[in-house]
C-alpha cells in the first residue's frame, strides 16, 4: 500500500473535515496546514526510533536517537545493535528497559519473526498485532508505525498525550478529554483521521495559548 498521508493527501483530507468541522475549520485558518510527517520507510530503524521516543518530549527523543545513530555508525543492522553491551547503550541515554525492547526487536528482526519491510502489505489491524506481540511494542507504539513509516489514513490514537492535549484547546473542552472521549470525539473524522491527528499535533505546537 502506498503512503497516504502525504502533503497532498492531508490538505485533501483536512478541506473535507473542515467542511464538516467548525473547530478544524477554525482551526485551519489559525495555524494553517501541517507539513508531511514521513519518518522514512518501514524499516527495524523506524521502530528503533518508536523505542526512544517513548514517554519522552520530541526533542528528548531526537537527541537519544541521534545518539543511538551514532552507536552505530550510522548504519541500522539488528546484528550491530546485539553486538554491543548494555553499559554501551546505557551511555546513549536509553533506559534499561528500552535496551531490552531493542534488543528483542533486534532478535525478532534477525529470526524473521518481524519483517518491517512487509508490514505495508498488511491491513491496520494486522500491522498492529504484528508490531504489539514484541515486548514493550504496545498499541500506541504500533500506531505511531502505520502514521509515519506506513501513512495509514484512518489511524486515530487515543491514548496519546499530546492528541488529548490537543483536542481539549482545538474543541474548547472544559477538562483534557479521557481516551473514551478523544476517541468518541473523532468518530465524525473517518476515514481521515489519520490526517485529523496529525493536524491536532500541529495545531497543539503552533496555536497561541
Amino acid at each position: 500500500m502506498e503512503f497516504q498521508l502525504t502533503t497532498r493527501d492531508l490538505k485533501h483530507a483536512l478541506d473535507e473535515l473542515a467542511r464538516r468541522d467548525r473547530h478544524i475549520a477554525a482551526g485551519l485558518a489559525l495555524v494553517g496546514y501541517p507539513a508531511e510527517r514521513r519518518h522514512g520507510s518501514p524499516s527495524y530503524e523506524h521502530l528503533m526510533r518508536i523505542i526512544a521516543g517513548q514517554q519522552l518530549s520530541v526533542k528528548a527523543a531526537a537527541s537519544i536517537f541521534q545518539r543511538v545513530e551514532h552507536a552505530l555508525d550510522g548504519a541500522f543492522d539488528p546484528e550491530r545493535f546485539l553486538e554491543k553491551s548494555d553499559e554501551q547503550w546505557r551511555s546513549t541515554g536509553l533506559s534499561r528497559q528500552k535496551i531490552g525492547y531493542a534488543r528483542g526487536l533486534s532478535e525478532a528482526v534477525l529470526e524473521g519473526r518481524l519483517q518491517p519491510h512487509r508490514l505495508s502489505e498488511l491491513p491496520d489491524q494486522e500491522v498492529i498485532e504484528a508490531i504489539t506481540a514484541l515486548k514493550g511494542f504496545g498499541r500506541w507504539s504500533a500506531e505511531m508505525f502505520l502514521l509515519f513509516a506506513l501513512g495509514r489514513p484512518d489511524v486515530w490514537p487515543a491514548d496519546d498525550l499530546g492528541i488529548q492535549a490537543g483536542l481539549h484547546r482545538l474543541k474548547n473542552m472544559r477538562a483534557r478529554p479521557d481516551r473514551k472521549k478523544t476517541d468518541l470525539t473523532a468518530r465524525p473524522w473517518r476515514p481521515w483521521r489519520g490526517a485529523a491527528a496529525i493536524f491536532v499535533w500541529h495545531y497543539y505546537s503552533n496555536a497561541p495559548m
